[in-house]
């Protein structure tokens, strides 16, 4: 399977963000966000822990990884 990559030009450095859900009742993560790009925005904890991202496949510069409980995607259409 081929990776496809979302390119950004310079141009396109700001995007807009529309909330679509959160099971958090205090406004905090994690949370789901609509862009105008019709990419999805993911909010959640950032995992850094070393040997967690070992088992990570190409990670490029500037990416992260969060995680979520799968509740939240209960969200998307």
């Amino acid at each position: 399977m081929v990776k496809k990559r979302l390119e950004i030009s310079p141009k396109e450095k700001h995007m807009r963000l529309r909330f679509i859900g959160s099971p958090s009742n205090q406004g905090g993560c994690p949370t789901l966000y609509e862009t105008d790009r019709g990419t999805v925005v993911v909010q959640g904890k950032q995992v850094t822990d070393p040997v967690t991202l070992a088992d990570a496949r190409d990670i490029l510069d500037g990416e992260a990884f969060v995680e979520v409980p799968r509740e939240l995607f209960a969200f998307l259409r």
